[in-house]
């Protein structure tokens, strides 16, 4: 892969980086500054319910955050673009759907087909 592709998805990445602390920044200032009661259980439940949601969002973000610093390294390291099981290149309409990708579209649909056999 060439060096302007290798930085147009170094940037992308880096953006999508900082997008996603700013999001877990606000979600801790709003649940640290937020101080309510509520008398009505109802309306207690509704809060709990709401910040349960938002943590498990939270939770997938930081384990994309995971997957973005890896693809980062890739990048760093030269491998960014290339195929965990088969070595060949990814394409880059599937690099520009999903950046953090380690499987060409053929990995990826034999992955998915394994994991269907053995749901089934």
């Amino acid at each position: 892969m060439d060096k302007e592709t290798l930085a147009y998805f170094k940037e992308i990445l880096e953006q999508r980086l900082q997008e996603l602390y700013a999001e877990a920044e606000k979600t801790v200032t709003g649940m640290t500054d937020e101080v309510v009661t509520f008398p009505d259980p109802t309306d207690r439940a509704s809060l709990e319910s709401d910040r349960n949601f938002m943590l498990r969002i939270r939770d997938r973000e930081r384990k994309l955050i995971l997957k973005i610093r890896e693809a980062l390294q890739r990048i760093e390291d030269g491998s960014f673009g290339i195929c965990e099981e088969c070595g060949d290149d990814i394409g880059i309409d599937r690099l520009k759907a999903r950046p953090v990708t380690t499987l060409c579209i053929e990995c990826k649909r034999r992955q998915e087909a394994m994991e269907k056999v053995r749901e089934a």
